[in-house]
């Protein structure tokens, strides 16, 4: 009997051992052509600075990280497609706000639970929003601005080609207790040439975006919606020191992966992109963009996750806003 248990302890000792090499060999494997799925064309603030990351976790794996532009229908196909996948830390979404704050009011069908079918990795920035108006308009100040539109209801436009801007946009109209007219665009670029002729008479986009106005004299900047200044724009004031403290919006970005991705995995990855984001050379190439990185743990960003969904969502609901 004692010879037939060694005999069968054999097999059982080759097949842990072998089991404990596979499992080494998976863990030294991964990462190996992890595919980050950007819900926005090349070229957009999120896919440059995905990009950026990217090339940095490249070299920090020694395996190309890929870039999978899937836009379109506001980030709905990108968001599915990484839903989808295989929960193996392979297919991750890079992505904004838009798909997991703002989408879930916009639709009352939704091909994904931007809550139920990811697990969240890290937030990766918090980006303010910049109060721009027409040059001509004779608007110096928020303050100015506020009075015009209050004076003049219904007479302005303002433009919009995101989400997020359309969101702050009408909790500013809500705040001042003003209307304005809405016009759509597919982006924010494609609005230049009307808030310089003064069709528009104002838009509230993100700060990479006015940056970039700004600074061509496209359009005058004159608040920013968070607490403190920042330092692409000094000159600017906050809203809270424009006499608006209420108006305080950030869009957002983070990395999710598809739910059941492994613990393990998820974290190596939240690990990995913090380290990427904040390593000097990636530091400075996104300090050009404009916006602060703020990385999180898995929890936090999920904690984070549903409170700006139900954020978004009351305003949305209250200015009865809907997919274009």
């Amino acid at each position: 009997m004692s010879g037939a248990k060694k005999l069968g302890r054999r097999p059982l000792l080759v097949a842990l051992a072998a089991s404990g090499v596979a499992g080494a060999a998976h863990a030294q494997a991964f990462p190996s052509g992890v595919t980050f799925v950007v819900p926005f064309p090349p070229g957009a603030s999120t896919d440059i600075s995905t990009r950026i990351v990217a090339d940095k976790l490249t070299q920090m794996w020694g395996q190309p990280v890929l870039i999978d532009n899937k836009g379109g229908a506001n980030g709905i196909i990108a968001a599915e497609a990484v839903m989808r996948a295989k929960p193996d830390g392979y297919t991750v979404l890079a992505t904004s706000s838009m798909t997991h704050a703002g989408n879930p009011s916009l639709y009352e069908k939704l091909g994904y639970d931007a809550i139920k079918d990811f697990e969240p990795i890290t937030r990766f920035s918090l980006v303010p929003m910049v109060v721009l108006v027409n040059k001509e308009l004779g608007v110096n100040s928020l303050a100015e601005l506020t009075a015009r539109l209050k004076a003049e209801p219904g007479e302005h436009a303002y433009g919009a080609g995101a989400v997020s801007a359309r969101v702050v946009s009408e909790l500013y109209k809500m705040l001042i207790g003003s209307d304005a007219l809405f016009v759509g665009y597919k982006n924010s670029q494609q609005a230049i040439s009307d808030i310089q002729s003064g069709r528009l008479s104002f838009m509230i986009i993100d700060l990479v975006g006015a940056k970039g106005m700004a600074d061509n004299g496209y359009a005058r900047a004159i608040a920013v919606t968070q607490p403190t200044r920042v330092s692409a724009l000094p000159d600017v004031p906050t809203t809270a020191e424009a006499g608006l403290p209420a108006l305080m919006f950030t869009t957002w970005s983070g990395f999710y992966a598809p739910r059941g991705t492994p613990r393990e995995i998820v974290l190596k990855l939240n690990r990995d992109i913090i380290a990427a984001g904040t390593s000097p050379e990636t530091s400075a190439k996104l300090d050009a963009l404009g916006g602060s990185r703020d990385f999180t743990t898995p929890e936090e960003f999920a904690a984070f996750t549903a409170s700006e969904l139900e954020a978004w969502r009351k305003v949305i609901r209250a200015a009865d806003i809907h997919a274009e």
